[in-house]
């Protein structure tokens, strides 16, 4: 069960001394005349690390961390999710146990994309936390053909 911290991105970043206020009142200006995630916003405007915003996802979510620097991945695993979806929904599938499939993901919180790979692999779904340039790196290292 994921334990909910009723509290939003930006006031966990502020409290874990990884952005100031003001670095969050500048990203929600531009995020309201641009749109965007906040996150990528903040990472984008120098203010933070997508790193910070990893963990503080754990934190406010409860979905693991999980750095893919390195992580062997077995290519059956890697297989389940075709490269085109990997890439759509920034997921890189990491392990299957049983009828488990343990994917890292940099929105853990888009539910549409759980519910695709779901149907789509006919298995269930855990998820964990990582880096959009993580997943990046992991998906042109694994699916170089």
């Amino acid at each position: 069960m994921r334990k909910l911290i009723q509290k939003k991105l930006g006031e966990l970043l502020i409290e874990g001394k990884w952005i100031t206020p003001e670095n969050l009142e500048a990203a929600l200006k531009v995020q309201s005349e641009k749109g965007g995630l906040l996150g990528q916003i903040l990472v984008n405007l120098g203010f933070t690390t997508e790193e910070a915003i990893a963990q503080a996802l754990t934190a406010q979510y409860g979905f693991p961390y999980l750095p893919l620097g390195g992580y062997q991945i077995d290519p059956e695993v890697m297989k389940t999710i075709p490269v085109h979806v990997a890439k759509q929904y920034a997921v890189m599938a990491v392990d299957r146990v049983g009828n488990v499939l343990t994917v890292a993901m940099s929105n853990p919180l888009n539910q549409e994309a759980i519910e695709d790979l779901e149907l789509m692999t006919h298995l269930k779904i855990q998820v964990f936390v990582s880096t959009m340039s993580d997943i990046a790196r992991t998906i042109e290292r694994c699916y170089k053909a």
